[in-house]
């Protein structure tokens, strides 16, 4: 299974997926450190990406998805997967999870405003939302609010991991 945490700059992915992949004992992979340099430095800069820019970073987190559904491997991914799209190229199938991580406009300025040492900044958010395409219900994911703590979203999101796992082992007996 490979939870993808995802949503836009501010949202907590980090946050929600270490403290995931610590409570599952899962491993844990931060998306972000497979953008290119260049791409970090134009975020650095306050410069959205494009679709074109996005491609080859999504393209090696596809194949890191790919490979660990393969080896039959558990994982907790951060990713802004922000258009179906991308989500698409990701992986829609079984064996995936995606957690959006819904925040206001205003809770996710605050919380960029906040943070340190990162190089997604506020300067970021608005193209970010403008290109947020929320997960739709043929999707297979949950979607959470920023105003549930980390520890509350990881709790909701291990109990629905949970159910779906006792689900499938009470089908598998049939």
């Amino acid at each position: 299974m490979v939870v993808i945490v995802m949503g836009v700059a501010g949202s907590g992915k980090s946050t929600v997926g270490l403290l995931l992949a610590s409570r599952l004992g899962w491993q844990f992979v931060e998306g972000d450190e497979y953008h290119s340099p260049s791409s970090v430095d134009r975020m650095r800069a306050g410069i959205p990406l494009s679709d074109a820019d996005r491609q080859p970073w999504l393209a090696k987190l596809a194949a890191l998805i790919a490979g660990w559904n393969t080896a039959g491997e558990d994982a907790v991914l951060t990713c802004s997967a922000l258009r179906r799209a991308y989500r698409e190229q990701l992986g829609l199938g079984d064996g995936i999870l995606y957690v959006y991580l819904k925040g206001t406009r205003v809770e996710l300025e605050q919380r960029l405003r906040d943070r340190q040492s990162h190089f997604a900044g506020v300067e970021l958010l608005e193209s970010q939302l403008a290109t947020l395409e929320e997960p739709a219900g043929d999707e297979p994911a949950v979607t959470v609010p920023l105003s549930d703590t980390p520890r509350q979203i990881v709790d909701r999101v291990a109990s629905l991991l949970a159910d779906r796992e006792n689900t499938r082992d009470a089908n598998s007996l049939e």
